[in-house]
């Protein structure tokens, strides 16, 4: 994968190795965010006094009727680091982000950097701890794995088995719209919140499938597809990015056998963290899910100027969010297919 502030470096190596899952910087990622959503890439840069770059920010600015101009580190990112080599370049970084949320008269800047010395320290800034991410270590190796999950783990996943659950490895690009459908219906009736559109998972699947950058897993039950989820692969992290289930074939535990396949197949394939993603802590029984799966918790604050705003910084425990996820799961699949597909870009 290509990093757009690497195209030409003259001294980077401090930069990489604080990138140990580089996906959200990959050019493959920043163009299709890009593209698809119409929205203006701002790429921020800062050089040290020898002319080599010593500091990255890649910004998103969203022009959007629903929620107001806003500028993002990065549209459905979940975390993007702050890439600086000294507190000087961080500075100087976050300075300019400002300075252009200013001149673009933004309602909000936000900066999805997890933890942050630099941002932490800033007066301007303000921060929300509203989430965390997880990640389950695979160097000890499936078997050893194995025995630190929980007996009610382990039983579902033999369940799962014995029950006539199959797990595979999509080859066509035509299976994504069997995923797409359980996604559609994960979102709209158990989330309550607006889908991305089927071109989303489409220009996914043409971007990173066909270089080994994708692995879509479905599971299958007499015929039907019942649970899948989407891995993406970068460095030496593999990150479910996105995972969905029919909630009628729950009592098969498909999500189980699901997430015990991924974490087979990634040890396979040399990775040494599976990433879960960004969990709200608000959602108890997802943070209890990937705990179940000897999972490592780190923080992930949010970073904002000059106040919170926009659909991240709200709880999942306040009465809006509530009431919005109630309204939305109360409409037809027919009706939140395209008109998810509209609003979502504006939820960036």
């Amino acid at each position: 994968m290509t990093f757009v502030p690497f195209r030409n470096p003259l001294s980077t190596t401090l930069i990489e190795l604080q990138i140990a899952e580089p996906f959200y910087y990959s050019q493959s990622w920043l163009n299709l965010i890009t593209k698809l959503y119409g929205y203006t890439l701002l790429p921020l840069t800062v050089t040290n006094s020898a002319g080599q770059i010593s500091g990255f920010l890649p910004l998103c600015y969203i022009q959007s009727c629903i929620s107001g101009p806003h500028l993002v580190s990065l549209p459905f990112s979940h975390h993007c680091l702050l890439l600086a080599e000294d507190d000087d370049s961080a500075n100087e970084l976050i300075d300019h982000a400002v300075r252009l949320a200013q001149q673009y008269r933004v309602q909000y800047l936000e900066l999805r950097t997890g933890e942050n010395d630099v941002l932490k320290e800033r007066a301007d800034f303000v921060e929300s701890n509203l989430y965390t991410s997880w990640a389950t270590p695979l160097d000890p190796g499936p078997a050893a794995l194995w025995s630190r999950l929980p007996k009610s783990v382990r039983n579902k996943v033999k369940k799962s088995r014995r029950l006539g659950v199959q797990i595979c490895l999509a080859q066509r690009r035509e299976d994504m719209w069997d995923y797409y459908r359980l996604h559609l219906r994960t979102r709209t009736k158990k989330h309550g919140m607006p889908a991305q559109p089927p071109r989303f998972f489409l220009e996914l699947w043409d971007t990173f499938a066909a270089a080994g950058h994708l692995q879509l897993l479905l599971a299958d039950w007499e015929g039907v597809t019942i649970a899948g989820s989407i891995l993406i692969t970068s460095g030496t992290t593999a990150r479910f990015l996105y995972g969905a289930s029919d909630e009628r074939y729950l009592h098969l535990a498909p999500n189980n056998l699901l997430t015990w396949e991924a974490i087979n197949w990634c040890y396979r394939k040399g990775f040494h963290s599976l990433a879960h993603g960004r969990t709200a802590r608000a959602n108890q029984g997802l943070m209890q899910f990937n705990r179940n799966w000897a999972a490592i918790e780190k923080p992930l604050p949010y970073y904002y100027y000059p106040s919170m705003a926009g659909l991240p910084s709200t709880s999942e425990k306040s009465l809006k969010y509530l009431l919005l996820t109630a309204c939305w799961r109360r409409l037809p699949l027919q009706v939140a297919e395209p008109l998810g597909g509209y609003l979502y870009k504006h939820l960036g």
